[in-house]
C-alpha cells in the first residue's frame, strides 16, 4: 500500500473515531437538558429560573472556546477531546448528588455549577471534534464541506435523539437513576476512544502563545460576529420558550398528563433537532457547493439569513393574533425555521474552516465558537426573560431581531482577492 493511500486510512479512521466519541457526547449532552428542563419546571421553577439554570453552562462555553483553542494547540486535540468526555462524567456523577430536599437557591445553584461543568466539556469535544475535519479531510473536490456537514449533521441528529431520550428516561425511570445510565454509557465511550483512536491528529506544539487565540482576519471576526446573532436567534424560543408554552398546552397537571408532556415536548425537539441535523449534511446540495467557489457561497450566507428572519416574525404575528389550528402553524413554522437555520449553520461550519489556515485552525475554530456560546449565552439568557415579560409573541420577535442582525453581519463577509 502507498504511503499516500495509508495516510488517506489512517485519517478516515480518526475521523470515524472522533464522531463516535462525538456522537456519545451529544447523545448525553441533548438527554441531560431535556432531563434538567423538564424535571425543573415541574419542581415548579419559573422561566426565568429555568434560563438561570443554563446560564453558567453558556457562559463556560464563551470561555472554554476562548482556550480551548490554544490548549489544542499546545497540547493536542486528542488532550482536549478526552478532557471534554472526561468532564461531561463527572458532571454527571456530581449531578446525581442532587438532594430534593435541599432550598431552592442551594439547588439552583448547584445545577447552575455542575451545568457550567457541562459547558466546559461541551466546548472541549466540540472544538476538538470540528477541528479534527480541517486536518483529516482529503484536499480539494469539496471533501472539507462534505465532511463538515456530515459530522454537524450527524452530531445533532444524534442530539435530538437525545432530547427524547432524556423525556424517556424522565419518565420511565426518574431523575437519578437516568443521570446514572448515561454517565455509565460515556465512560464507556471514553475508555474506547483512549484505546480505538489511531494516529493522524496534531500532538500540539509548546509554543503556541495565548494571545494567538484572537483573530486578527476580518472575515472570521464577521463570521463569528453573524454566528453569535444566528444562535441567539435559535435559542431565544428554544431554550425555555417553546418547551415551557407547550407544557402549558399540553400538560393537565395530573402525573399521567405529565408524562405525555414530556414526551411530546422530547419528541418535538428531536424531531427538530434530527431534521436540522438532516438537512445540515445535505446542506452541500442544497447551496450546490461542488459547482461554487468560496466567495460565491459567503455571499450567499446573508440571504439564508434574511429568510430565517421572517420566519419567527410571522410566526410572533400569528401567536399574537391566536390564529386557528395555532399549534399545527407554530409546529410548521418552527421545522421551516429549522430547516433555514441548518443551512446556515452548515454554510458557516464550512466558511470558518475555509476561512482559517492548518496552522491557525484550532485558533480560529476556538475563537468562532466562543462566539457561537456567546449567542446562546444571551438567547439563553433573553428566552427566560423574554417569555417572562411577553410570552411565546416576545421570544420570537427577539428571534426575528437577532437573526436580522446575523443578516447584516453576514453581508460584510468578502473574500479576499
Amino acid at each position: 500500500m502507498s504511503d499516500t493511500g495509508q495516510t488517506s486510512r489512517s485519517g478516515l479512521a480518526a475521523y470515524i473515531t472522533v464522531t463516535a466519541a462525538y456522537w456519545a457526547f451529544m447523545l448525553t449532552d441533548g438527554a441531560l437538558r431535556m432531563l434538567v428542563l423538564l424535571h425543573f419546571h415541574t419542581l415548579g421553577f419559573s422561566a426565568i429560573q429555568l434560563a438561570y439554570l443554563f446560564l453558567l453552562y453558556e457562559l463556560m462555553g464563551v470561555v472554554t472556546n476562548l482556550s480551548a483553542g490554544w490548549l489544542a494547540a499546545r497540547f493536542g486535540l486528542t488532550s482536549t477531546l478526552y478532557a471534554g468526555l472526561g468532564l461531561q462524567i463527572v458532571a454527571l456523577v456530581l449531578l446525581a448528588q442532587l438532594d430534593p430536599s435541599w432550598s431552592l437557591a442551594a439547588s439552583v445553584g448547584f445545577v447552575m455549577g455542575v451545568q457550567g461543568l457541562s459547558g466546559i466539556a461541551k466546548d472541549l469535544s466540540k472544538m476538538s471534534a470540528k477541528s479534527a475535519v480541517k486536518v483529516l479531510a482529503p484536499k480539494g473536490d469539496g471533501s472539507l464541506f462534505r465532511w463538515v456537514a456530515v459530522l454537524t449533521g450527524s452530531k445533532n441528529a444524534v442530539k435530538g435523539l437525545g432530547f427524547l431520550l432524556g423525556a424517556a428516561l424522565l419518565a420511565l425511570a426518574g431523575f437519578h437513576v437516568a443521570i446514572w445510565l448515561m454517565a455509565a454509557l460515556l465512560a464507556l465511550i471514553l475508555l474506547g476512544t483512549m484505546l480505538f483512536m489511531p494516529s493522524g491528529l496534531p500532538q500540539g506544539k509548546k509554543s503556541a502563545k495565548f494571545n494567538q487565540v484572537f483573530s486578527k482576519d476580518a472575515q472570521i471576526n464577521r463570521l463569528s460576529l453573524a454566528r453569535m446573532f444566528l444562535f441567539g436567534a435559535r435559542d431565544v424560543w428554544f431554550v425555555v420558550g417553546i418547551p415551557i408554552y407547550f407544557y402549558s398546552v399540553l400538560s393537565d397537571g395530573s402525573v399521567a398528563g405529565n408524562r405525555a408532556a414530556f414526551f411530546t415536548i422530547g419528541s418535538f425537539m428531536a424531531v427538530w433537532i434530527i431534521l436540522y441535523g438532516f438537512v445540515q449534511g445535505i446542506a452541500p446540495r442544497i447551496l450546490n457547493a461542488q459547482a461554487r467557489d468560496t466567495a460565491a457561497l459567503s455571499r450567499s450566507a446573508a440571504t439564508w439569513c434574511a429568510i430565517l428572519t421572517l420566519i419567527p416574525a410571522v410566526l410572533a404575528l400569528a401567536v399574537a393574533l391566536n390564529v386557528p389550528g395555532l399549534t399545527a402553524v407554530l409546529v410548521g413554522g418552527l421545522l421551516l425555521f429549522g430547516f433555514v437555520f441548518a443551512v446556515n449553520s452548515a454554510l458557516h461550519s464550512y466558511l470558518i474552516l475555509a476561512f482559517t489556515s492548518a496552522e491557525r485552525v484550532t485558533l480560529d475554530v476556538g475563537f468562532y465558537y466562543m462566539s457561537n456560546a456567546a449567542g446562546r449565552l444571551i438567547g439563553t439568557l433573553l428566552s427566560g426573560l423574554s417569555y417572562q415579560l411577553g410570552g411565546l409573541p416576545l421570544c420570537l420577535l427577539t428571534a426575528a431581531a437577532m437573526a436580522g442582525a446575523s443578516a447584516i453581519a453576514a453581508r460584510q463577509l468578502r473574500m479576499a482577492a
